[in-house]
């Protein structure tokens, strides 16, 4: 798959087949969409493109108010597409400037000038243009105008696919990471990079690396203590993941610190990026230093079965 974050640089003989949206999580709702647009384009011997957004619109419009949390970064969708045979993914900045696109400027600039579709897939009620303003029935009459298929996503898989992103977000806000895992087709993952702490865990004989977030907006599940795979450097490694506060040491602060079992490499400002498998237990306060690495200790034996299982 080729990534294209500069539009003007796109090009391609072959018919295009595309549909957009900002697919976030790219779930199983969002996978069914996706190869149907694969399978589009095999039909018309053409390449397959989605096209989406980045920073999220809402953040552009709403800055100020807004509460969103993200089930994938762009790195992480970009990964996922890749992964079901897209051909091109176009990533547009999304600006207050480009918001002031009209629904026929848009359609007519980014689509057919620039892009040159052959054919649109889209939900019955996607919404496109400046302030949303363009609609189903107002792409049919540009579709025809602009002489490219317009193939309208059945109501029942949007549906499906709202849905599928709702009960996501809800699962993993309760800890229920498996249900979460079962709507997307796969594990659910947070990234980013491994910075210094108090390196208490290392004194306590389970060495922790805390990861800061790529993005301060990632939904992050319920917190606990979690069964996960750790990659690094490409290579995947089983752990335990606690997210909280830390309240056998009476910390305010709030952390995500990844054990990655049977590893004693630097990772220091490294990338990493955590699969979660299962929530094991809550996060709570023990009487002692002692009493806590005797949990561990349990948490791990359990955990490693969790993983093997």
């Amino acid at each position: 798959m080729k990534v294209i974050y500069d539009i003007s640089l796109f090009s391609s003989k072959k018919p295009i087949v595309l549909t957009q949206g900002t697919f976030d999580g790219v779930h199983f709702g969002h996978k069914k969409i996706l190869s149907q647009v694969v399978s589009e384009a095999k039909k018309m011997k053409g390449e397959s493109v989605l096209l989406t957004f980045y920073p999220h619109p809402r953040l552009v419009l709403n800055p100020d108010k807004n509460d969103l949390k993200l089930l994938s970064t762009i790195e992480e969708k970009t990964e996922l597409v890749a992964d079901l045979g897209i051909d091109y993914l176009i990533i547009i900045p999304f600006t207050q400037e480009f918001s002031q696109l009209s629904a026929s400027a848009f359609v007519k600039i980014i689509l057919v000038d620039k892009i040159h579709i052959a054919k649109l897939i889209i939900g019955y009620d996607h919404r496109f243009g400046r302030g949303r303003e363009g609609g189903i029935e107002q792409m049919k009459e540009l579709a025809e105008l602009h002489h490219f298929q317009l193939a309208e996503i059945p109501a029942q898989d949007i549906s499906e696919s709202i849905v599928s992103s709702t009960k996501i977000r809800q699962a993993l806000l309760q800890g229920d990471v498996q249900l979460a895992n079962q709507y997307l087709g796969t594990r659910y993952v947070i990234s980013g990079k491994v910075e210094e702490g108090h390196q208490r865990g290392r004194t306590l004989g389970f060495p922790t690396a805390n990861i800061r977030l790529d993005s301060s907006f990632k939904l992050v599940p319920l917190n606990g203590v979690y069964a996960v795979w750790v990659c690094i450097d490409k290579k995947k490694y089983p752990g335990m993941l606690n997210i909280g506060y830390n309240p056998t040491f009476e910390e305010n602060k709030w952390s995500l610190e990844v054990h990655v079992f049977d590893f004693s490499e630097n990772v220091y400002h490294k990338q990493i990026s955590v699969e979660f498998v299962a929530r094991h237990r809550s996060e709570q306060k023990f009487d002692s230093p002692d009493s806590l690495i005797k949990a561990l200790r349990m948490d791990e034996k359990k955990i490693r079965e969790i993983l093997q299982a």
